[in-house]
């Protein structure tokens, strides 16, 4: 059976979708959790590098934390890209003040910052706060 492999965002499970599912909203085998959503996923450093590894769906990181006031005036922003963009590409936030090893580990020197991972690798970044045609326009150009 060919698909693409999706990590799940909930548990961390790799699970392999059908192409023509995709649009209709799968979810995890093991949790049964969306696989794809117009929401926007808060996310940890291991299911951040194990979806940046194994998925087939281009993801973009949100590079995040509660005190950075242009990371809170963006997060509206980035939630109306992952709508726009909702099954063509997977949007998720990291909180680099409770996840601090995920600015170590990826050089996060200023946030917000946006990463997009394709193919197992990271495909572009993009640092400041950015209105959703921008994001949108952005994550189009880098995938």
């Amino acid at each position: 059976m060919s698909g693409k492999k999706l990590t799940c965002l909930g548990c961390g499970q790799v699970n392999r979708v059908p192409v023509d599912k995709l649009a209709s909203g799968p979810k995890c085998g093991t949790c049964g959790a969306k696989l794809i959503s117009s929401k926007v996923i808060e996310i940890d450093l291991a299911t951040l590098q194990k979806a940046a590894r194994n998925d087939d769906l281009p993801l973009v990181v949100d590079f995040w934390a509660p005190w950075c006031g242009p990371c809170r005036q963006m997060a509206p922003q980035f939630q109306q890209a992952a709508q726009d963009l909702n099954g063509q590409v997977r949007l998720v936030k990291l909180n680099t003040e409770d996840h601090p090893q995920a600015s170590r580990t990826y050089g996060i020197r200023g946030i917000p910052t946006m990463a997009t991972f394709a193919g197992g690798r990271e495909k572009a970044r993009q640092s400041g706060a950015m209105p959703a045609s921008a994001i949108v326009n952005w994550v189009r150009k880098s995938i």
